[in-house]
């Protein structure tokens, strides 16, 4: 055991406090020392970001992914592909970055029970929803999950210490944990991109790794031409992004619970 899991019980007994008097006495006692160290370096995805007044997020045309299930493949394949998620043969070790679900459990606080054909026989994606408000980054003790300033949820794999606080924070399940070592599940490596281990949590990080450089997350870039996944700046009012949900109407993930997602689906 390194000696950062081996310091587990030193920030555990401070994070305990959480379920004591709430995270704002973790964010209190940890936030500037992990702030700090995340900006400082330690791992891949641990720069923070100097993205001034851009605030990232996505739209989803959950129309376009019923009409072409082919578009869902299409960019769990890409995704899945270029950061190296392995593929478990048992269910119950899946690694799910973006992932395919029916809309009553996209949705759970809308319950329905007189759906139409299509939302109960046809599938749409969900991913991280990169929130403006985060519970998983409050919750982790050693700031491996963070908060870029463009609002990009990340990770710092090196710094999990497979707590999985962040799991149990999480309202919308998309985090997934390493219960087995990975690197022999993963069919084609990506060297570009860092493979984990065991007892790692990992998610969609809305590709910041491309996002930085430019380009679109890998998912929207395998659907571009359908205009199913629309990535961009929410700040910007004249972005492609914000126009859409000018016209469009959407809806969030369990809006009442104050998380405020970046991920808006045009249902």
């Amino acid at each position: 055991m390194d000696i950062k899991r081996r310091n587990f019980l030193k920030v555990a007994g401070i994070s305990t406090l959480a379920g004591l008097g709430g995270t704002a006495v973790v964010d209190r006692l940890v936030a500037g020392a992990g702030v700090a160290e995340a900006a400082a370096g330690g791992g891949h995805g641990a720069q923070q970001a100097s993205a001034g007044a851009v605030r990232y997020g996505m739209v989803i045309d959950v129309k376009k992914f019923y009409d072409d299930p082919g578009l869902g493949d299409k960019a769990i394949k890409a995704c899945h592909q270029f950061h190296n998620v392995p593929q478990f043969p048992d269910k119950r070790d899946e690694i799910k970055w973006i992932w395919m679900t029916h809309f009553e459990n996209a949705f759970p606080e809308a319950p329905n029970h007189y759906q139409d054909e299509a939302n109960q026989k046809k599938q749409l994606p969900i991913l991280c929803n990169h929130c403006d408000n985060p519970p998983c980054v409050r919750a982790c003790p050693t700031k491996a999950t963070f908060r870029y300033e463009d609002g990009i949820i990340g990770m710092d794999y090196h710094r999990c210490i497979g707590c999985r606080f962040c799991m149990a924070a999480c309202p919308y399940g998309s985090r997934s944990f390493n219960w087995r070592e990975p690197r022999p599940f993963i069919v084609d490596i990506n060297q570009d991109y860092p493979a984990r281990t065991r007892g790692v949590v990992e998610k969609c990080n809305f590709c910041v790794e491309l996002v930085q450089i430019g380009k679109l997350p890998a998912c929207v870039e395998a659907v571009a031409d359908s205009k199913a996944l629309v990535f961009g700046n929410l700040n910007d009012p004249n972005s492609e992004i914000r126009q859409i949900l000018k016209e469009k109407y959407t809806r969030l993930r369990n809006p009442s619970l104050g998380t405020l997602p970046s991920v808006f689906y045009i249902v």
